[in-house]
């Protein structure tokens, strides 16, 4: 338990008003609109109407389910006209209901979660954080993974009345594709997935760190998808050991595509290629897979997500120094906030509006980075100010060790050329069905967004899924 001592309710109105200053709320609902969570949990969890109810009734609110069910992917935030940090208004209230002795809800919102949450171990771990408001974690996911061993039993009994003979392939085992395969075989279709590593999880498994989710949980969490009925075939790389347009003689009815962004953009500058440079998400695979060798002296370049678990795992790796350069300033990084301000309390050190110049080495070893100061002008097509370099702000700093974490695409080499894709190189879908412009094939996750948290993908996977058995109804299915 937290050692947090209770607020009195003028205390929490004070603390929230002067952080947030939450009397400026237009109640325009982009909040709740944007919130993956509102949507899997339409009935039970609204930001906006919580929020509400913090400022009107805090002593009630400490009550409240709701307060645990936010999945901290910060889509509120970055879209709130006022920039509202609703994920830590929220945090701050948790934390006083467990000063209060009011554990007892986030059992309720546990049962919520694991009801209506496809991957509920997982995304307990890596989205719903129940630690940061003081609970003990290794409880928590223990009591998540018997209440989700009771529910798939019920599952399991309702899907043996309702098996369909119509097959749905699956391309990629990370969030997205898992949850296709998990609501879809629910419902009694059969569903093989096809996962081109030698093992289930796609980017859980990949890329996201161990100290953030156990392999062995996510082992787990893909053996109960298993043991649902799901085929998963590892090994399997579409367009070498098998052909995307062989799927539906095979006798595929529907395809989902959830084969995230793996694929590293290149940084352009010399000395890009010399020994010790390496892309984050294969520095993040090495060590998830095995041991990596880590520099001293480390900087990653980039600001979003990706850079800062490559910090962080750097500096558990015990790199003596890891510092993250990002070209813009602390507010455009696109990067969860407390993920950032985790990165800082672990020692990684990080400096706004400095982008690389070239990277310098010593024979074909990296040696030192001469890097440029930059400035921020208009804002460019993503809404933020466009950084443009500093004339004659060149300067250099010694490292052995450059990580870099500018973007990720995916690779959709293996579709046919009639495949709509966006101008960033994702493959583009109906928002609404996801499904792309090829008939019975739907995607989402990464691969259709771009890079985004595990929480966004889950409510993708679960929008293709309802679209999927709909589509699979049209066609005279059961």
């Amino acid at each position: 338990m937290g050692t947090t001592e209770a607020m009195t309710s003028k205390e929490i109105i004070e603390e929230l008003m002067n952080a947030e200053k939450l009397k400026n709320c237009f109640e325009c609902g982009i909040c709740t609109a944007s919130c993956s969570i509102a949507e899997l949990l339409a009935k039970d969890y609204n930001p906006r109407v919580l929020l509400e109810k913090i400022v009107l009734n805090p002593e009630n609110a400490l009550a409240s389910d709701e307060l645990w069910l936010c999945a901290w992917c910060y889509r509120c935030y970055k879209r709130c006209p006022q920039a509202l940090k609703l994920p830590e208004i929220f945090l701050l209230m948790r934390k006083n209901a467990i000063a209060r002795g009011h554990s007892g809800q986030f059992d309720r919102a546990l049962q919520k979660i694991v009801e209506n949450v496809p991957l509920p171990l997982a995304t307990m771990l890596v989205c719903f954080h129940p630690e940061r408001g003081g609970l003990e974690k290794d409880k928590i996911l223990e009591r998540a993974e018997q209440m989700f061993g009771e529910y798939l039993k019920k599952e399991k009994v309702k899907r043996a009345q309702t098996v369909s003979a119509e097959k749905v392939a699956v391309i990629g085992s990370g969030p997205a594709g898992l949850t296709v395969a998990y609501e879809l075989s629910k419902k009694g279709y059969g569903v093989t997935v096809f996962e081109s590593m030698p093992e289930a999880g796609g980017m859980l498994r990949k890329c996201i760190p161990d100290y953030r989710l156990s392999k062995q949980v996510l082992k787990k969490e893909i053996q109960f998808i298993r043991d649902l009925g799901v085929e998963i075939k590892t090994g399997m790389s579409i367009g070498q050991d098998l052909i995307f347009s062989n799927l539906a003689r095979e006798g595929y009815k529907a395809i989902f595509i959830g084969v995230g962004a793996h694929k590293s953009q290149k940084l352009k500058i010399d000395g890009a290629d010399l020994k010790g440079v390496v892309h984050a998400l294969d520095f993040l695979w090495s060590a998830n897979s095995e041991k990596v060798n880590v520099g001293k002296n480390v900087v990653v370049i980039g600001g979003g997500n990706v850079a800062m678990d490559a910090a962080r795992t750097a500096i558990k790796l015990n790199a003596d120094e890891v510092t993250v350069l990002y070209r813009r300033s602390k507010d455009e990084m696109p990067a969860i906030p407390y993920e950032v301000e985790e990165a800082e309390h672990e020692g990684v050190k990080i400096e706004f509006l400095i982008s690389p110049k070239r990277i310098i080495g010593e024979g074909s070893k990296v040696s030192s980075i001469e890097c440029v100061r930059m400035q921020l002008g208009e804002s460019d097509e993503t809404g933020r100010r466009r950084a443009t370099p500093i004339e004659g702000s060149e300067f250099g700093r010694s490292c052995d060790m450059v990580i870099l974490a500018i973007g990720e695409t995916p690779d959709l080499s293996f579709l046919p050329k009639e495949a709509e894709l966006n101008e960033d190189g994702t493959l583009s879908v109906n928002p609404i069905t996801m499904e792309t412009s090829l008939q019975g094939v739907f995607a989402g996750g990464d691969v259709a967004t771009g890079p985004a948290t595990v929480i966004e993908a889950v409510r993708a996977g679960k929008r293709a899924a309802e679209s999927i058995e709909t589509y699979l109804k049209s066609l005279g299915g059961s």
